[in-house]
């Protein structure tokens, strides 16, 4: 049997085992009250099982070490595994008791910290052509850090919307797996297998996640999604390229502009970063006047936008790298700066904007 072929049924046990265990795990949360409440600062009306992530989890890791031949597993397989069963506790932990940040940011430094001292996923170096190599000694630890604690908790702070964060996260990935098998010399064949075995435990899940959400991700799931596309992206980033770093920026676009946008609107109006708000993308686009489904599938389309992008890095010369990157910028501007992510009252740009799509309500915004 082909590699392709053994492959496909994984592909698709793993979507229908991800469905099967979402719907006994969506039982058992009902029968136990494991439930999201809904609150002046969430979306939801209506009470609704969550901690999906377990379900996820379970999938995920069971097709893995079910359905992958020992020699051909990544030789990192097992300290990821107990990196992302670190994360998956701290979900657990947080859906139930609603952790403060600080202590949901220990839970994610611990595993970062599990990977970085026992597996070879390190960022060490940076080349950029024309200027040379850039070498990162002990400061490699904290650019690790940072990037898997930036991209964990943009994919958490995603998690706004029925479907959400499981579609852009399906969007991510699936770009990511596509754009390392065909055009990247640094990812092995196992490392794009765990890609797209996390795509198809997302998959088997959305249904039951897309609105109207019959249960939710919680930050069991969302932290563990952000978490191992995080360290997915890692692999081949050991020395990366401008190249290597660009493409899974460009992929988690969405996540990553939500997240910086966040970060500076809270700052600017000064109130913590870790303070929660209802100025996010998926806030605005509903008053705006879309509805939930749309407002998701909207986001949807600038997640594609945003991974079509990335698929040009690798096939585009130095210079159209730069010129992507230069416009991939310019972008994430207009973006924070169209949708008013700063919530800022002084944008001239975005007065322009609604002035052009005739927002009749913007005087009232």
């Amino acid at each position: 049997m082909s590699f392709f072929i053994r492959f496909m049924l994984l592909f698709g046990s793993t979507i229908l085992a991800s469905m099967l265990l979402t719907y006994l795990f969506r039982a058992a949360a009902r029968r136990f009250r494991w439930t999201d409440k809904p609150s002046e600062a969430k979306v939801h009306i209506k009470e609704t099982p969550t901690m999906g992530g377990v379900a996820i989890f379970v999938a995920y890791w069971g097709a893995f070490f079910l359905g992958i031949p020992l020699s051909n597993r990544s030789g990192y397989a097992g300290i990821i595994f107990l990196s992302s069963l670190i994360i998956l506790a701290t979900g657990i932990i947080d859906d139930t008791y609603d952790l403060r940040p600080w202590q949901k940011m220990i839970g994610i430094l611990t595993a970062a910290n599990v990977l970085y001292f026992f597996t070879g996923i390190k960022i060490d170096s940076l080349t950029l052509d024309y200027f040379g190599t850039i070498e990162f000694h002990e400061a490699g630890y904290l650019v690790m850090m940072l990037w898997i604690v930036v991209i964990t908790n943009a994919v958490n702070l995603m998690d706004g919307l029925d479907g959400l964060a499981t579609g852009t996260s399906i969007i991510s990935l699936s770009t990511m797996g596509f754009v390392s098998y065909f055009f990247t010399d640094y990812m092995d064949v196992a490392t794009v297998v765990m890609i797209f075995l996390l795509v198809a435990s997302l998959l088997g899940f959305l249904p039951f996640n897309f609105y109207p959400a019959s249960i939710f991700l919680g930050d069991t799931g969302s932290l563990f999604v952000g978490f191992m596309i995080a360290v997915l992206s890692l692999y081949g980033l050991k020395h990366a390229t401008f190249v290597s770093l660009l493409i899974p920026v460009a992929i988690l676009g969405v996540p990553l502009t939500d997240t910086i946008a966040a970060v500076l609107r809270r700052t600017l109006h000064k109130r913590s970063i870790s303070a929660k708000d209802k100025s996010h993308l998926h806030h605005r686009l509903l008053r705006l006047g879309f509805t939930h489904r749309q407002t998701v599938l909207v986001i949807y389309a600038l997640a594609i936008i945003f991974s079509l992008t990335a698929i040009l890095f690798p096939i585009s010369s130095f210079w159209g790298t730069v010129v992507l990157g230069v416009g991939l910028v310019f972008g994430v501007v207009l973006f924070i700066v169209s949708f008013n992510l700063l919530d800022s009252n002084r944008s001239k740009l975005r007065k322009i904007l609604y002035r052009l799509l005739r927002e009749k309500d913007y005087k009232n915004k």
